[in-house]
């Protein structure tokens, strides 16, 4: 237990979710590179979520297996990117493409429910 009294589990559970909020803000900070007079925020947007999300990926895998905190991170990113994309940037928003996000969502909570840690 920790000084908050959490266990190194939930921490680390913590720590990926947090790596995974941070994967969407890269996608969103090359995005917004590319408005003028944005480039240099948005790439240093990236720079900093790229460096942030992979520390805490980094983290987590301590405590959780690979494969898990990897298609935890990645769907996090993926999902999060695409709500992000229709809800500020205008994306379409297809039955197909929202199938594929249900898609990702659904295997991550299976590779969740599947896992040890």
């Amino acid at each position: 237990m920790t000084a908050l009294g959490l266990s190194s589990v939930t921490i680390a559970w913590i720590a990926l979710l947090t790596a995974g909020l941070f994967e969407i803000g890269w996608p969103v900070g090359l995005k917004l590179s590319q408005n003028p007079g944005q480039l240099m925020f948005g790439i240093g947007l990236a720079v900093v979520c790229i460096f942030i999300s992979g520390f805490l990926l980094w983290y987590s895998q301590q405590t959780i297996s690979i494969g898990t905190a990897y298609a935890v991170w990645g769907g996090i990113g993926a999902a999060g990117t695409f709500i992000v994309g229709v809800m500020f940037f205008g994306d379409a928003v297809t039955l197909f493409r929202v199938l594929g996000v249900i898609l990702i969502v659904g295997g991550v909570i299976s590779l969740k429910l599947g896992s040890v840690s």
